[in-house]
């Protein structure tokens, strides 16, 4: 089946784009960014981890991989995987080094994660870990920490919404 051909569809925070499911969560706990990472993609997926200081949203994350992957469908990524491409459009910059610089969690109490593929048993237990969303939500502190332009009437939301989307712009 080509990838044209295959079902999008988003239904409350779980998003399916081409061959991944996605879905976002915010994370407290006492366990490290490598422990996450171990933790997650034992469970047979991918994670990308946020600093929730810096995630302005679900939906800024869900749109972040969405234009991840137009990117590798139409071959305009930068990145070379589709994890460091999200985290591109998330930080609504045009170089790696300072994307990750700006997304990378600074352990100052919790992550966000965007989970690939994984199942709905996310054995957060066994991590240390507690399931904490509001870690997600938007703020205007959150948009301008992320450099979004905020306009009266605009919500910080949809302020970051437009600096993902824009990052197609930014590329040469």
């Amino acid at each position: 089946m080509s990838y044209a051909h295959k079902e999008r569809f988003i239904i409350g925070v779980r998003i399916q784009v081409g061959v991944n499911s996605v879905q976002v969560i915010g994370l407290k706990g006492g366990f490290s960014f490598e422990e996450a990472v171990a933790h997650f993609t034992g469970l047979g997926g991918e994670v990308v981890l946020f600093d929730p200081s810096v995630v302005c949203g679900k939906d800024h994350i869900l749109s972040a991989v969405q234009h991840a992957e137009r990117a590798f469908r139409e071959g305009t990524n930068r990145a070379k995987n589709i994890l460091t491409e999200t985290v591109l459009y998330a930080a609504g910059e045009r170089q790696i080094g300072r994307a990750l610089a700006k997304m990378k969690p600074k352990g100052n109490g919790g992550m966000v994660a965007a989970l690939f593929d994984i199942s709905d048993d996310l054995a957060l237990d066994r991590l240390g870990a507690a399931r904490d969303d509001s870690l997600c939500d938007a703020s205007e502190e959150k948009a301008r920490s992320l450099g979004a332009e905020l306009f009266d009437g605009v919500s910080p939301e949809d302020a970051v919404l437009e600096m993902v989307a824009m990052v197609d712009l930014l590329k040469p």
